[in-house]
């Protein structure tokens, strides 16, 4: 069994809600010039509408060893939608990974308001989950090829939870839980990555992760 594709809202569930995050502004992936603070955890805003959140057109791997370089259709969105469970008014916890936003993690707190248009935009962190985002991609030319069922096989051994971003591009967002064996979750990626596997970034960072 391997990572889900990114999930929908189980029906009649009505305290699960949508939330859209503005993406980092994006001059190349990941962006070289907009990592997240030393606490890892950027503000949230709040000022963008919402993008189709689909995965690129045409069917075709990102190219290159890299991340897709911006120009080609990635990302392809500036904004990401978030199923979170709503908690009161204007607060609600975020249920998912992102593949898009820098500085959230799933689990976390945030308060939102509601547009005109019934919008729900995340304005601040309530309480963080304690919980880091680490995405991977594997390199089409690589041991493991475009696969991300072998992406799963080597880190299913951490209890890591994550979901795929498409059919099409083999990206996975990867939750990892505070209590997970974060030096060893590092030393693996990092493997990974120097035996040719797979790019990794990460995305939101503890300072758990950062002394680990």
């Amino acid at each position: 069994m391997g990572f889900p594709a990114g999930p929908e809202c189980p029906p009649g569930e009505t305290d699960r809600i949508k939330i859209w995050f503005r993406c980092a502004p994006h001059d190349g992936w990941p962006p070289a010039g907009d990592r997240p603070p030393p606490d890892g955890r950027p503000p949230l805003s709040d000022d963008q509408p919402p993008r189709d959140g689909s995965p690129p057109q045409g069917g075709s791997l990102p190219r290159g060893d890299g991340w897709p370089p911006h120009g080609d259709g990635w990302p392809p969105c500036d904004t990401e939608g978030l199923w979170a469970t709503r908690l009161g008014p204007d607060t609600a916890r975020v249920d998912n990974v992102p593949f898009l936003r820098d500085g959230v993690a799933e689990g976390e707190i945030v308060r939102f308001r509601t547009d005109e248009d019934g919008v729900r935009w995340a304005s601040g962190r309530v309480a963080e989950s304690g919980n880091c985002t680490v995405r991977v991609l594997p390199l089409p030319g690589g041991p493991l090829g475009p696969d991300v069922r072998a992406v799963h096989q080597r880190l299913a051994g951490f209890g890591l939870r994550g979901e795929v971003f498409g059919p099409d591009v083999p990206l996975v967002a990867l939750t990892v839980p505070g209590g997970a064996d974060l030096r060893a979750v590092k030393a693996l990626l990092a493997r990974g990555r120097d035996a040719g596997w797979w790019h990794y970034e990460v995305a939101c960072a503890t300072r758990a992760w950062r002394s680990a």
